[in-house]
């Protein structure tokens, strides 16, 4: 990947919903911001991508609240890019923050956690590959 390419340090590279009614709460946005559904096949049922309704460039996710998601509360998860998960990780801890979820390995595109500030605030902080 060409560094003109690579995701900015420190923005919000993603943003995911998560909930038990997905394919309910992607028909709600196609009708109420005109996004576009894109299936991504998890193992045994589909989440989607959203894509804008002039170009179907990707803007979010809607996921199914299923397997390693079945504990994530519905609310927007915003993904904020990090060059050193594991080191963020620990400086999260060490500022009275917590881990919330472990890291995981997004296919080829990278590892993502997800943490609470000290606030109680989440996100999910995510090393680019």
């Amino acid at each position: 990947m060409s560094e003109e390419l690579k995701p900015e340090i420190g923005s919000i590279g993603w943003i995911d919903l998560t909930v038990p009614n997905a394919t309910e709460v992607r028909d709600f946005y196609g009708a109420v911001v005109g996004w576009k559904a894109s299936g991504v096949d998890v193992g045994g049922y589909e989440d989607f991508n959203m894509g804008t309704p002039e170009s179907d460039s990707p803007m979010a996710g809607i996921c199914h609240a299923r397997g390693m998601n079945a504990q994530i509360p519905p609310a927007w998860m915003i993904y904020i890019n990090v060059v050193d998960l594991d080191a963020s990780l620990e400086r999260c801890g060490e500022l009275g923050g917590k881990i919330v979820a472990e890291s995981r390995t997004m296919g080829d595109h990278g590892r993502y956690a997800m943490i609470e500030d000290p606030a109680g605030a989440v996100c999910a902080l995510f090393e680019p590959a």
